[in-house]
């Protein structure tokens, strides 16, 4: 089946021709739909179309089949159900997170969409579970299924911006880190962490079970730090939570004061302390940002049932420069801009040139000018680490210079530390970067000290916001 899915994808062009030269007989299809039932035609067609899609393309039958805007490669061999474009943690040899044997399936549909031709920024619905294993040509025939279609915007309403959106608008550099919550009920260690960047970021980023590992609610801690004078951008993963879910945590959060947030897919469950976990993974990161917007802008949830209040927030959204496919993630950051992203953090960059080129297609489709670009740096102990970082961590490249460098110093992390310092200022010079997001999982001392000594922060006054 493998094989024909990659044959698939290399004749898309020609498989699409085909489909549409087939399209001349729907109207006499549907006159016999209609004499004979489609509950009976139903149970004649399925077989076959399931036994075809199957060996054709490794179809699951979710009864939503969006083949000819995915390039022939089907969304559904996904790992994490991504509908609308790959994640953050391709591998460098082009394997999925999930499963290292399995190609991603988003690099497949990028090939596929080339030779087809035409957009190649659709915007995908999120599944509707009750279709799976039903048959997708018959509603094709009676004209009830969905297609692809571009993201159109809100109409957007005046509303009040808290602080980081006013930083990120003034356009001073920003600078924000990230605090994973504590593996506790008590959140003395959570409120000391943070303080220690009070007068040195912008916003304190809160994780969600970053690595697929278990820790305090990202929601609740970012409360906490929004109780204590700082400003927090709480992350919403969807891994764990399926749109019910995580409408009602997007409001929770909102009622506690939280007034920035962060759309994320999320890392597969196989990647940390729980592989045994169900991966939950109704949504994807650009779906959750339309969901995000349209209980802020138009005040409903998903269903279409209004709120009484709407939350409001600062929209973000991530993006990986450094995994493949790189053709495709300049047009996953534009679609994530278009579903709602106003801030955007990116993967570590260790490589400044790497990242240069793509902001150089950044500026090139004027992204810059519509969400704040803020590009993530960190460290961590030592060249062991990150090695050990880039080896296990899909999506974060290293580059072997940089891992010789580190590892030949007496003082292995204070090298970490000034080559830290060195990227900071350097992303600093990119022309539309916006700011640097921090990041070192228990290297809060270092990364206070980086800020400081590059410069581009000598102590802020932060608001709760």
């Amino acid at each position: 089946m493998k094989l024909l899915r990659h044959w698939c994808v290399r004749h898309a062009s020609g498989l699409r021709r085909a489909y549409d030269a087939c399209m001349w007989a729907v109207p006499l299809l549907r006159r016999v739909l209609q004499h004979l039932g489609a509950q009976r035609i139903e149970r004649l067609v399925l077989p076959v179309e399931r036994a075809a899609k199957q060996i054709l393309f490794d179809c699951k039958m979710c009864g939503q089949c969006v083949l000819s805007s995915t390039g022939m490669a089907c969304p559904t061999n996904c790992q994490k159900q991504m509908r609308n474009g790959p994640c953050g943690g391709v591998r460098a040899d082009g394997t999925c997170e999930a499963d290292p044997g399995m190609r991603c399936v988003w690099l497949e549909a990028g090939e596929g969409r080339r030779r087809i031709g035409g957009p190649a920024k659709p915007f995908l619905d999120p599944i509707d579970h009750r279709l799976w294993h039903h048959s997708s040509w018959l509603r094709v025939n009676e004209g009830t299924h969905a297609t692809a279609k571009p993201i159109t915007p809100y109409p957007a309403s005046p509303r009040e911006t808290f602080s980081l959106e006013q930083a990120c608008n003034s356009g001073r550099f920003v600078v924000t880190v990230e605090v994973s919550p504590p593996d506790s009920s008590d959140p003395a260690k959570l409120i000391a962490r943070a303080s220690r960047f009070r007068d040195l970021a912008d916003a304190i980023n809160i994780t969600d079970g970053a690595g697929a590992n278990c820790h305090m609610s990202s929601a609740a801690a970012a409360a906490i730090i929004a109780a204590n004078g700082m400003t927090p951008i709480a992350q919403f993963a969807c891994r764990d939570r399926n749109r019910i879910a995580l409408q009602g945590d997007i409001l929770g959060a909102s009622a506690l004061g939280v007034r920035n947030i962060l759309c994320l897919t999320g890392d597969h469950v196989t990647q940390g302390d729980h592989p045994g976990a169900k991966a939950v993974f109704d949504l994807d990161a650009i779906s959750l940002l339309r969901i995000a917007r349209g209980m802020r802008d138009r005040a409903t949830f998903f269903s279409g049932r209004k709120l009484d209040v709407a939350p409001n927030f600062f929209l973000g959204a991530t993006v990986n420069p450094f995994a493949p496919p790189y053709r495709e993630r300049i047009d996953n950051l534009e679609r994530k801009i278009a579903a709602g992203a106003q801030f955007i953090q990116t993967q570590f960059c260790f490589d400044v040139p790497l990242l240069a080129d793509f902001m150089r297609e950044v500026r090139s489709r004027e992204l810059h000018k519509r969400s704040a670009i803020i590009v993530g740096l960190g460290t961590l102990g030592g060249a062991k680490a990150l090695a050990r970082m880039a080896e296990h961590v899909p999506g974060v490249h290293i580059p072997d210079a940089l891992l010789r460098r580190i590892a030949s110093a007496d003082n292995q992390k204070l090298e970490a530390k000034a080559a830290l310092v060195e990227t900071i200022r350097a992303v600093s010079e990119i022309d539309g970067v916006a700011g640097v997001h921090l990041m070192g999982y228990r290297n809060d001392e270092i990364l206070a000290e980086a800020i400081t000594e590059s410069g581009v922060r000598r102590g802020i006054s932060t608001q709760a916001a």
